[in-house]
């Protein structure tokens, strides 16, 4: 158990880091890369302002391509991010199209990596998608309509903002990854101090238990023993009998304490062995047969024939006497039963249904909790203590397998078991 809860703090640790590591990284990359596409986005506006160039900026310098006549236009107050050199290594080419979707001019003098014929056949493809602005490949494209309907579709080259971009996206997964590790080595450390605490008071918790245990066994000996000899001396009275019915429900109690007790300490061994488990089942339910008769109830039982099983028949056998014990015990009067097997795929499926007076619709995984009782007065009637379900769980988890209890009408309960 122990084990199992430092895995569980290791794994919620590691999950919650990994998440908030995921979320500043995609954090920063996306605005990394909303800061490539407007940065993109604002040469490509600058190049239209220059019809075809950058423009004059207010410091003077001349443009890349022509001149400007004084007032043909103002100057253009630049980005932060662009300096005297922007103009000198940005790379892009110009296709101009007709109203009827010809190409009447590519400018391709401000870029070296496409010929010309290259630049008209991407640009044609892109005028045919309609799109107004958007990447292909590595270029970055904006359309503008001229007042004669004329197109213009600049392709700015973008390679090495991206080879920036997957660089710096590359570096903040490696340095994550990193961080992630050195957290859980951290994490694996420093939860041995944390469940320590909870490890010693466990252990002092499970030694006083079977100490109890073995303690309260004297004591119910010689009360046993008592109530025989008084037996044989006055014989049998309704106070005798009432003395050994509760030896015997304190001992069954402190039998499965015990028996919780070790189920629950790490690396317990199971007598594995590949048994009937059709057959396990069919004793059981002909065992309680004639107590669920006596009780006036409907036992019905739909059982798999030859399903074989491997694990602790012993375990097995008593987690089926203690589920049908319940069903008998809680059902209603002149109640119904119905206990079914059958196999799904490799795995076994059992169920047992019981009718009950009134139960919470929806999940009763609360039923699995020690000495946990829906009714303390039945409970007492029945000879219930609230500690058989939590048994079943045990035996349930030591076979790696599942329990479930639900009631989806308030009427009855259900409980299925996959092993």
């Amino acid at each position: 158990m122990i084990r199992s809860l430092r895995r569980k703090f290791i794994a919620i640790t590691m999950a919650s880091v990994a998440l908030v590591l995921l979320l500043i990284m995609s954090i920063i990359n996306v605005i990394n890369y909303r800061n490539l596409v407007e940065r993109s986005d604002a040469k490509i506006n600058m190049i239209l302002t220059g019809n075809g160039g950058f423009p004059v900026r207010e410091d003077k310098y001349e443009r890349t391509k022509g001149s400007t006549p004084p007032g043909a236009q103002p100057p253009f107050k630049n980005p932060d991010f662009m300096t005297k050199e922007t103009p000198f290594n940005t790379r892009y080419f110009i296709a101009t199209f007709d109203k009827d979707g010809n190409v009447t001019e590519i400018e391709t003098e401000f870029i070296a990596a496409l010929t010309e014929e290259e630049s008209e056949a991407l640009a044609k493809s892109i005028l045919a998608t309609g799109k107004e602005k958007g990447f292909t490949s590595t270029y970055r494209f904006m359309r503008q309509t001229e007042e004669d309907d004329s197109i213009q579709l600049i392709f700015l080259d973008c390679s090495e903002d991206f080879y920036s971009f997957k660089t710096f996206l590359r570096t903040t997964i490696i340095v994550s990854l990193i961080g992630a590790t050195l957290v859980f080595l951290l994490v694996l450390t420093v939860s041995k101090i944390v469940v320590k605490p909870i490890a010693e008071s466990y252990e002092k918790q499970k030694r006083f238990i079977t100490d109890a245990s073995h303690e309260i066994k004297t004591p119910l000996g010689i009360i046993s023993a008592n109530t025989e000899v008084m037996e044989m001396e006055s014989g049998e009275t309704e106070w005798t009998k009432s003395t050994r019915r509760q030896v015997e429900r304190l001992t069954a109690l402190t039998e499965k304490l015990v028996f919780l007790s070790r189920m629950e300490e790490e690396g317990t061994e199971l007598n594995i062995t590949e048994f009937s488990l059709s057959e396990a089942l069919e004793d059981t339910v002909s065992a309680f047969l004639p107590v669920a008769e006596q009780k006036g109830l409907f036992l019905a039982a739909d059982i798999g024939s030859e399903i074989r099983y491997k694990g602790d028949e012993a375990m097995i056998r008593q987690m089926f006497s203690l589920l049908t014990d319940n069903a008998i015990k809680y059902s209603k009067e002149k109640g119904t039963i119905k206990i079914n097997m059958k196999e799904n795929g490799k795995r076994k499926q059992i169920t047992f249904w019981n009718s009950v007076e009134e139960i919470e619709k929806g999940d009763l995984s609360v039923l699995f909790e020690r000495f946990y009782r829906k009714d303390s007065s039945r409970s007492t009637k029945t000879g219930g203590h609230g500690i058989g379900l939590s048994v079943v769980k045990e035996i349930v988890r030591a076979h790696k397998g599942k329990i479930s209890a639900e009631s989806k009408d308030g009427k009855s309960i259900l409980f299925t078991i996959i092993l």
